[in-house]
């Protein structure tokens, strides 16, 4: 570990919060930026849950929009979690800066610092706008980090089991949907071009399917280089009125209104973006509209399940293996819904807190392990 020279950080407020069993917000004088530690639930195990860098400029109230951000997602983190079977809890971080502009060591170094003082509560790792190597930087002076680089003894890019699991989950929906889980020729509009996106696309076009695929930013279409025969490009403002079978969200939340649902001509929505819903309540428009709407927190499971098998020392064929479960995670959610005539978010739900109410598998061993390790493997190499 590096030295402990006092980090850059104002402490706004630091305590219990609401439902939350933590909540910690800091001010970074230097940037200007506002971290934000939200600890949901610590049921099961230390909560587990991914660094969001961002600036929420399309907020009138930026700093409240981080806030609510970091709650509900520490919160969809838990019932993660939770479905896929880990003997950990939920948090989230949230940083609100530009990840353009404001994103430096100091920074970094100041909120490793900020994690570290909750002791292992909260481990963290990458999300929006953060990578590997900001957890690897982050790692030098918090030993609760995950998603660091391979050649750090990481677990790589959290992006590679996520979009595996996405796509399990999909193969789920056509089971339950179609009697088959194939999926040629089945049109699945993708909302986003980043890594994971991409990935999900190529998996699927290795299906058969039709992919149309629509990105605001034009650098994120043109890295998908030569579009093959069954990948069409939109604009996103017309990817919604498309007929699609599978509808897959994953970039930034937010985008299934209540004015959308009306819009939509699909089956089923099943993608990688948290958040998806802008109100909870337009899961049960959608499923009064005949849509199946698959939570974000059981669909995108692939990338917690990578990170988390970091704890133990990673190994790529375990935690495929165990991404491989979003699949029957899915089919026991549709399962429950068919049989209590609810809609799929509900049934993820009770299937979570059914989980939440039982004894926790393990007290965190593994993480306390992890903490151990790397507190010894880092000391020795520095001064």
């Amino acid at each position: 570990m590096h030295g402990t020279r006092e980090p850059d950080l104002r402490t706004v407020f630091e305590g219990p919060h609401e439902e939350h069993e933590h909540l910690a917000i800091h001010d970074h004088p230097a940037t200007g930026a506002r971290i934000i530690i939200a600890v949901h639930s610590t049921t099961l195990g230390p909560a587990l849950g991914g660094t969001r860098l961002h600036p929420y400029r399309q907020s009138d109230d930026p700093e409240a929009a981080a806030l609510a951000d970091a709650k509900r997602l520490s919160i969809g983190m838990t019932y993660k979690n939770a479905l896929a079977g880990l003997p950990l809890g939920g948090g989230k971080a949230v940083i609100l800066a530009d990840p353009a502009t404001d994103k430096n060591e100091d920074l970094l170094r100041s909120y490793a610092h900020a994690v570290a003082r909750l002791r292992g509560r909260y481990i963290t790792a990458c999300d929006v706008g953060t990578t590997t190597s900001d957890m690897d930087t982050v790692a030098e002076y918090n030993p609760w980090t995950v998603g660091r680089s391979l050649g750090n003894g990481g677990c790589g890019d959290t992006s590679v089991l996520t979009a595996h699991g996405v796509h399990q989950a999909m193969r789920a929906v056509a089971q339950h949907l179609w009697g088959t889980d194939d999926l040629t020729g089945r049109r699945i509009g993708i909302s986003g071009a980043g890594k994971v996106d991409a990935r999900l696309a190529r998996h699927l076009l290795q299906d058969g399917a039709h992919v149309m695929i629509a990105d605001p930013d034009p650098a994120a279409i043109r890295r998908l280089g030569t579009a093959p025969a069954h990948l069409t490009v939109h604009p996103p403002e017309d990817l919604l009125d498309l007929p699609m079978d599978i509808y897959a969200p994953c970039a930034l939340g937010g985008v299934l209104t209540p004015a959308a649902v009306p819009r939509l001509r699909v089956q089923a929505i099943c993608g990688a973006a948290n958040n998806q819903l802008a109100d909870p309540r337009v899961a049960r428009l959608l499923y009064d509209h005949g849509v199946l709407y698959l939570p974000d927190y059981a669909v995108n499971a692939g990338g917690v399940i990578q990170a988390a098998d970091e704890l133990g020392g990673y190994d790529e064929t375990r935690a495929r293996t165990r991404a491989l479960q979003v699949h029957d995670t899915v089919l026991r959610i549709l399962a429950t819904s068919g049989s209590a005539d609810l809609p799929p978010l509900d049934a993820a739900e009770s299937l979570a807190r059914e989980r939440l109410h039982q004894p926790p598998p393990s007290t965190g061993r593994a993480a306390a392990r992890h903490s151990q390790n790397k507190t010894q493997t880092q000391a020795g190499g520095c001064a």
